[in-house]
């Protein structure tokens, strides 16, 4: 049967007024900290709103859209009703609904901590990759995709640790499905990308917690579906992470090539922001080889792009960049090149500016700041620092920042006759 077309929703796109996909994205997430909810809204989600992609929310968006225009109801805001989207059919074949997703995500939330959070995502969000379909639908299309989008909401609150052995499990059944064949190209093509953008979450969470091998061959598999189904989307996303992790793994000429692939990968996309988070990426790649000419150039690359703004085709996974991380980056390079004083600036500016619901980055861009304090010769500041990153690690499972702040707390003991020093050196042993 032919794919009914899509209907705009021309009453949700009015309410967003002149704010762009991205701004409005920005007052859906503010909504939901405001009620308690957690959504990953961004400029992309907005887009497939707005397209009549999505014509009904699930139920987490449903109360961010009502507690946002009170006294309207869904089909005032231009939705369909539940029961005329899924219908009796659907709701017999499909082994994951919204309802189920957003079941999932309160027993995710109110767990406290990532172990619990860990302990159940692998075998709720796809199932058992032994009991896949014989062909994907749309429901497995959208179980994949809001897979993605609860590892990347669990990471942000809570590091890789505990997460990265648990996503392993989805990460399969989406091969599974994809092996298995889908009953449209459309719904391949989601398939593809969706699975695309799980292995890249995935190689993520072990890029963040020192598995750098599994990182490694996780970005190389994307990267593979990247190129099989012709999205260069994906693959400017795969090679933005291989510059990441090569620049972690102390091969910044590789860091340079991977980021400068990724750039010509998403040439055509019409995304500034990608392009300008892909400079930054071989910016740091530079700062490794310590060009600092090659690396200012691609730092003002960088800035021109940002300089631009949000755009409608900003990838949804880069919900994360913003200023803050573009501080962070920035200050990455200037430590790279011994430049710890500049650097620290950055670090605190990126500190400064990042939501603190997003707690693994407040913690990595405070680790970042102590180092650099560290390194500059400004220990007091640094153990204040770092103290901060220790009260932050009792929600953070991060490998990584645990690491770097393990190198201030080496930095540090020259100083520890300070009192301050001293009971940051303390603290930190005693973790």
């Amino acid at each position: 049967m032919a794919a009914f077309p899509h209907s705009p929703n021309q009453t949700f796109r009015r309410l967003r007024g002149r704010n762009s996909p991205a701004e409005f994205a920005a007052m859906v997430r503010r909504a939901a900290k405001e009620i308690g909810e957690t959504v990953s809204c961004d400029a992309r989600y907005i887009g497939r709103v707005e397209s009549g992609e999505i014509r009904c929310p699930n139920y987490a968006y449903e109360r961010v859209f009502l507690h946002m225009f009170p006294g309207r109801t869904l089909a005032d805001l231009g939705f369909s009703p539940r029961e005329a989207v899924r219908g009796r059919s659907a709701q017999r074949s499909a082994p994951f609904t919204h309802k189920e997703s957003d079941v999932l995500r309160r027993a995710f939330m109110a767990g406290g901590s990532a172990t619990v959070a860990a302990a159940t995502l692998g075998f709720t969000l796809l199932g058992d990759a032994r009991r896949t379909p014989s062909r994907a639908g749309e429901s497995e299309a959208a179980a994949v995709e809001e897979a993605v989008r609860q590892i990347r909401l669990l990471d942000d609150r809570h590091g890789a640790d505990a997460l990265y052995r648990k996503a392993a499990e989805p990460l399969r059944t989406a091969y599974a499905l994809l092996d298995a064949g889908a009953t449209r190209q459309s719904t391949e093509d989601r398939l593809h990308a969706g699975a695309g953008e799980l292995a890249i979450s995935v190689g993520w969470l072990a890029h963040d917690s020192g598995r750098f091998d599994d990182a490694r061959s996780h970005y190389a598999e994307a990267l593979a579906t990247a190129r099989v189904a012709g999205d260069a989307g994906l693959e400017a996303h795969a090679f933005s992470n291989m510059a990441f992790l090569a620049r972690d793994c102390g091969r910044p000429r590789e860091s340079v090539r991977a980021a400068q692939a990724g750039r010509r990968a998403a040439r055509s996309l019409g995304s500034p922001r990608l392009l300008s988070l892909l400079a930054l990426r071989e910016a740091g790649g530079w700062a490794g080889l310590a060009d600092r000419k090659a690396c200012e150039e691609a730092l003002a690359r960088a800035h021109t792009e940002f300089s631009r703004g949000a755009a409608a085709a900003d990838p949804e996974w880069m919900s994360f960049f913003g200023e803050a991380e573009l501080e962070s980056l920035e200050s990455r390079c200037w430590a790279a090149l011994g430049e710890h004083a500049r650097a620290a600036r950055h670090a605190r500016r990126a500190a400064d500016l990042q939501d603190p619901h997003f707690a693994r980055n407040v913690a990595l861009y405070t680790a970042e700041l102590a180092d650099d304090l560290a390194r500059a010769g400004a220990p007091d500041e640094a153990a204040w620092a770092g103290g901060r990153v220790l009260d932050l690690l009792t929600e953070v499972q991060s490998t990584r920042i645990r690491s770097m702040l393990s190198g201030t707390a080496r930095a540090l003991v020259p100083h520890q006759r300070s009192p301050r020093v001293a009971a940051f050196l303390a603290r930190h042993a005693a973790v």
